[in-house]
């Protein structure tokens, strides 16, 4: 009989404990609207490169016999920074001279024959024209050994090598690049969908994975008129300052600024509902419609329906209605 009692008091309680638990005002998070910069802004990516280079590469498929510059060195127009085997060319070289020798021979000969009456007027015109032709193609052929020879194409610093003795290269390589290290620039690549909001002069907010944490400044330069179908995007120069960190060729994350409010209200995305929030008062909620602006992946711009200072509810639970008791979640 005594357990029993106990049987059924224990059961009371449990009862009595689910009935006050199911009672209690549902535990929210909340999130104080605060005040900060609120930027409408363009995204792009891009690489930092210099405003004044170029990529020097081989006029002929050959094997690189020498390398004469080296990566920080200045070079001048025209120095020569690597040669090319040039074996092969040299003895085409020699053979068109043999044949311009041996058709000028023919052509003193020729004029010899015509003085005296013996080849026609029309045999001396042949052989001047097959002397000048094979003349031509012994000076073209002199003229392409210097093709064995990569120059500058402009003064500058050796900002990269990527020639080595024995190696074979071909017309699309880049044996080096030159150029001045400041100023440098950002080009970056702009969806089509948003160039058409992009202006020059507009500040645009960097990023780089090499300075974690800070912002570093760049201005809208240049933006190419023609866009990319295939990768529908548009090219955009973004000046930098001569006291940028960023160095050539690293990668940055742009945000090319469209609009700044200083003194926004901003709450956290996950507040918002349906265009709604809902503001607790005197541990209740009520529902609040908000007018929203910019908005980013941390906080959202409220032009109208909130104040500073105002708790909202954020990820508001399932059935929350106005007007209902809510507790804080610790």
């Amino acid at each position: 009989m005594r357990r029993r009692a106990l049987l059924i008091l224990t059961i009371l309680v449990a009862a009595g404990g689910a009935w006050a638990w199911r009672s209690l005002p549902p535990s929210v998070a909340i999130a104080v609207a605060t005040t900060g910069p609120a930027l409408r802004a363009v995204y792009a990516t891009g690489s930092v490169e210099p405003v004044h280079w170029a990529k020097v590469g081989p006029a002929v498929r050959a094997r690189i016999t020498a390398v004469m510059v080296e990566e920080g060195q200045r070079v001048v127009e025209g120095q020569p920074m690597a040669r090319l085997d040039d074996r092969e060319a040299l003895h085409r070289v020699e053979e068109a001279d043999a044949r311009a020798r041996f058709a000028e021979d023919e052509l003193a000969r020729t004029r010899t024959l015509v003085t005296r009456e013996v080849a026609s007027r029309s045999a001396l015109d042949r052989a001047e024209s097959e002397a000048r032709a094979v003349r031509a193609a012994a000076d073209a052929a002199r003229r392409r050994l210097d093709d064995y020879i990569v120059r500058a194409p402009s003064a500058g610093l050796v900002l990269r090598r990527d020639a080595e003795v024995g190696e074979v290269v071909d017309t699309p390589a880049a044996l080096f690049w030159i150029g001045e290290p400041r100023p440098l620039r950002v080009t970056a690549e702009v969806d089509e969908e948003d160039i058409a909001q992009v202006r020059e002069g507009q500040r645009a907010l960097l990023r780089a994975d090499a300075f974690p944490g800070q912002v570093l400044p760049a201005t809208v330069g240049q933006i190419t008129p023609k866009g990319d179908a295939t990768r529908k995007a548009y090219r955009v120069r973004l000046n930098l300052p001569d006291d940028t960190p960023l160095l050539i060729g690293m990668t940055v994350e742009a945000n090319i600024v469209l609009h700044q409010t200083d003194a926004a209200v901003l709450i956290p995305p996950a507040a918002v509902r349906d265009g709604h929030v809902f503001l607790v008062r005197r541990e209740r909620v009520e529902s609040r419609r908000v007018e929203l602006g910019v908005q980013g992946a941390r906080s959202v711009e409220v032009l109208r329906g909130l104040a500073p200072g105002d708790m909202v509810v954020v990820d508001p639970p399932a059935g929350l209605a106005p007007g209902q008791l809510v507790r804080l979640r610790s």
